[in-house]
Protein backbone atom coordinates (compact mmCIF):
# COMPACT_ATOMS: atom_id res chain seq x y z
CA UNK A 1 0.00 0.00 0.00
CA UNK A 2 1.45 3.36 -0.98
CA UNK A 3 1.34 6.22 1.46
CA UNK A 4 2.54 9.81 1.40
CA UNK A 5 5.80 8.72 3.04
CA UNK A 6 6.93 6.58 0.11
CA UNK A 7 9.96 8.14 -1.52
CA UNK A 8 13.66 8.70 -1.00
CA UNK A 9 15.46 11.31 1.08
CA UNK A 10 18.91 12.18 -0.26
CA UNK A 11 21.51 13.02 2.37
CA UNK A 12 24.18 15.68 1.97
CA UNK A 13 26.63 12.90 1.04
CA UNK A 14 24.31 11.70 -1.73
CA UNK A 15 23.17 8.53 0.06
CA UNK A 16 19.49 7.61 -0.35
CA UNK A 17 17.21 6.71 2.57
CA UNK A 18 13.68 5.34 2.15
CA UNK A 19 10.84 7.29 3.72
CA UNK A 20 10.04 10.95 3.08
CA UNK A 21 9.02 11.33 6.76
CA UNK A 22 11.54 8.84 8.11
CA UNK A 23 11.14 5.12 8.58
CA UNK A 24 10.47 2.64 11.36
CA UNK A 25 10.89 -1.07 11.95
CA UNK A 26 9.46 -3.50 14.48
CA UNK A 27 11.74 -5.57 16.70
CA UNK A 28 9.18 -8.13 17.85
CA UNK A 29 10.26 -10.35 20.74
CA UNK A 30 8.61 -13.51 22.00
CA UNK A 31 9.69 -16.30 24.34
CA UNK A 32 11.91 -19.00 22.80
CA UNK A 33 11.71 -22.63 23.92
CA UNK A 34 14.59 -22.05 26.37
CA UNK A 35 12.82 -19.05 27.95
CA UNK A 36 15.14 -16.48 26.38
CA UNK A 37 13.92 -14.02 23.77
CA UNK A 38 13.58 -14.78 20.09
CA UNK A 39 13.09 -11.96 17.58
CA UNK A 40 11.23 -11.95 14.29
CA UNK A 41 13.54 -11.20 11.37
CA UNK A 42 12.79 -10.59 7.71
CA UNK A 43 15.02 -11.98 4.96
CA UNK A 44 14.65 -9.20 2.42
CA UNK A 45 13.58 -10.13 -1.11
CA UNK A 46 16.48 -10.09 -3.60
CA UNK A 47 14.96 -7.23 -5.63
CA UNK A 48 14.55 -4.92 -2.63
CA UNK A 49 17.03 -2.32 -1.35
CA UNK A 50 19.79 -4.30 0.43
CA UNK A 51 18.06 -7.48 -0.77
CA UNK A 52 19.32 -10.79 0.57
CA UNK A 53 20.06 -9.36 4.01
CA UNK A 54 18.19 -9.90 7.26
CA UNK A 55 16.50 -7.07 9.09
CA UNK A 56 13.26 -5.97 10.69
CA UNK A 57 9.86 -5.68 9.07
CA UNK A 58 9.50 -1.97 8.53
CA UNK A 59 9.40 0.88 6.10
CA UNK A 60 8.43 4.46 5.39
CA UNK A 61 6.44 6.54 7.85
CA UNK A 62 3.46 8.44 6.54
CA UNK A 63 3.04 12.09 7.58
CA UNK A 64 0.21 11.32 10.02
CA UNK A 65 1.95 8.38 11.74
CA UNK A 66 4.07 8.07 14.85
CA UNK A 67 7.05 5.74 14.53
CA UNK A 68 5.14 3.18 16.61
CA UNK A 69 2.12 3.31 14.30
CA UNK A 70 4.31 3.00 11.21
CA UNK A 71 6.28 0.03 12.58
CA UNK A 72 3.13 -1.86 13.57
CA UNK A 73 1.47 -1.12 10.20
CA UNK A 74 4.55 -2.26 8.29
CA UNK A 75 4.76 -5.46 10.36
CA UNK A 76 1.15 -6.20 9.44
CA UNK A 77 1.77 -5.45 5.74
CA UNK A 78 5.07 -7.36 5.45
CA UNK A 79 4.56 -10.20 7.92
CA UNK A 80 0.79 -10.48 8.36
CA UNK A 81 1.14 -9.96 12.10
CA UNK A 82 -2.06 -9.58 14.09
CA UNK A 83 -1.53 -6.11 15.52
CA UNK A 84 -3.87 -6.71 18.47
CA UNK A 85 -1.43 -9.39 19.69
CA UNK A 86 1.53 -6.99 19.91
CA UNK A 87 2.47 -4.90 22.94
CA UNK A 88 4.69 -1.92 22.12
CA UNK A 89 7.32 -1.51 24.84
CA UNK A 90 9.78 1.17 23.64
CA UNK A 91 11.07 3.14 20.67
CA UNK A 92 14.72 3.90 19.91
CA UNK A 93 15.91 6.33 17.22
CA UNK A 94 18.74 4.33 15.66
CA UNK A 95 19.70 6.62 12.77
CA UNK A 96 19.51 10.37 12.09
CA UNK A 97 20.52 11.82 8.73
CA UNK A 98 20.69 15.40 7.46
CA UNK A 99 19.27 15.62 3.97
CA UNK A 100 19.58 18.12 1.16
CA UNK A 101 17.69 21.36 1.82
CA UNK A 102 17.82 20.69 5.55
CA UNK A 103 15.60 17.60 5.42
CA UNK A 104 16.00 15.44 8.51
CA UNK A 105 15.50 11.68 8.26
CA UNK A 106 15.27 9.23 11.15
CA UNK A 107 14.93 5.50 11.55
CA UNK A 108 13.17 4.35 14.69
CA UNK A 109 13.30 0.79 15.96
CA UNK A 110 10.13 0.00 17.87
CA UNK A 111 10.50 -2.78 20.44
CA UNK A 112 7.36 -4.86 20.96
CA UNK A 113 6.51 -8.16 22.61
CA UNK A 114 4.11 -10.99 21.89
CA UNK A 115 3.26 -13.69 24.41
CA UNK A 116 4.17 -16.37 21.86
CA UNK A 117 5.94 -16.66 18.52
CA UNK A 118 3.19 -15.53 16.18
CA UNK A 119 2.50 -17.10 12.80
CA UNK A 120 3.59 -14.95 9.87
CA UNK A 121 2.48 -14.46 6.28
CA UNK A 122 5.28 -12.97 4.17
CA UNK A 123 4.47 -10.49 1.43
CA UNK A 124 6.52 -9.92 -1.74
CA UNK A 125 9.12 -7.89 0.18
CA UNK A 126 10.09 -10.94 2.25
CA UNK A 127 12.03 -13.95 1.00
CA UNK A 128 11.48 -15.45 4.45
CA UNK A 129 10.35 -14.53 7.95
CA UNK A 130 11.98 -16.36 10.84
CA UNK A 131 11.97 -16.34 14.63
CA UNK A 132 15.65 -16.21 15.63
CA UNK A 133 17.10 -16.57 19.15
CA UNK A 134 18.70 -13.24 20.10
CA UNK A 135 22.09 -14.88 20.51
CA UNK A 136 21.98 -16.09 16.87
CA UNK A 137 21.10 -12.79 15.17
CA UNK A 138 24.74 -11.78 14.56
CA UNK A 139 25.39 -15.02 12.63
CA UNK A 140 23.10 -13.88 9.79
CA UNK A 141 24.06 -11.49 6.97
CA UNK A 142 22.34 -8.42 8.39
CA UNK A 143 21.07 -5.32 6.63
CA UNK A 144 23.86 -2.74 7.21
CA UNK A 145 21.61 -0.35 9.13
CA UNK A 146 20.31 -3.12 11.37
CA UNK A 147 23.82 -4.49 11.88
CA UNK A 148 25.02 -1.04 12.97
CA UNK A 149 22.22 -0.66 15.52
CA UNK A 150 21.69 -4.24 16.74
CA UNK A 151 24.00 -4.10 19.79
CA UNK A 152 22.43 -0.84 20.99
CA UNK A 153 18.84 -1.97 20.39
CA UNK A 154 19.53 -5.31 22.06
CA UNK A 155 20.97 -3.52 25.09
CA UNK A 156 17.84 -1.35 25.38
CA UNK A 157 15.58 -4.39 24.94
CA UNK A 158 17.50 -6.22 27.68
CA UNK A 159 16.36 -3.56 30.18
CA UNK A 160 12.70 -4.38 29.42
CA UNK A 161 11.45 -7.68 30.85
CA UNK A 162 10.11 -9.96 28.12
CA UNK A 163 6.36 -10.45 28.48
CA UNK A 164 5.51 -14.02 29.45
CA UNK A 165 2.12 -15.67 29.21
CA UNK A 166 0.51 -16.38 32.56
CA UNK A 167 0.31 -20.09 33.30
Amino acid sequence: MRGDGDGWVISDSGAAYWGRHGAAGLLLRAPHADGAAAVLLQHRAPWSHQGGTWGLPGGARDSHETPEEAAVREAYEEAGLATERLVVRAAVVTAEISGSSGTRWTYTTVIADAFEQLATVPNMESAELRWVPEDDVDALPLHPGFAASWARVRAVAATIPLLQAEL
